[in-house]
């Protein structure tokens, strides 16, 4: 279990239409209301990896909570674990299969992400821009 007094944030690449529909997904179905999300190219993302000099070259998702940083399936899957209910099944089986594979398979979506969604401003409401970070 995450720490609780740490809220949970989900960076995502702010120029990629795929991942601006994943936030809206993952907004759609937060019953909490608590997880936080910020574009990596933002001030939170670059901060982040100052601190974590590995994150430089990532232009995946990144999961931030009390547990530590976590990218690509391994990122995915917290979100899911997040989301509870049957995404938080979802997410324990799928950690099942070798995190190899799961990254594998990440990273085959990841490299054609931009040909899946155009490009795509993410335009929250005002009730969930306050719950975006810079």
């Amino acid at each position: 279990m995450t720490d609780p007094a740490f809220t949970p944030i989900l960076l995502y690449d702010g120029t990629c239409g795929f991942c601006a529909r994943s936030v809206r997904f993952v907004l759609a179905r937060d019953r909490r209301r608590t997880l936080r999300f910020g574009p990596l190219q933002g001030t939170f993302g670059r901060t982040l990896a100052a601190a974590h000099p590995e994150l430089y070259e990532v232009d995946s998702v990144v999961w931030c909570d009390g547990l530590g940083v976590r990218v690509r399936s391994d990122a995915a899957l917290a979100m899911l674990q997040y989301l509870g209910g049957g995404w938080g099944v979802l997410a324990a089986l799928v950690r099942l299969v070798p995190g190899s594979l799961r990254d594998a398979l990440y990273d085959a979506v990841a490299r054609r992400r931009f040909a899946l969604a155009a490009r795509a401003c993410l335009l929250p409401s005002p009730d969930e821009r306050a719950r975006f970070i810079d």
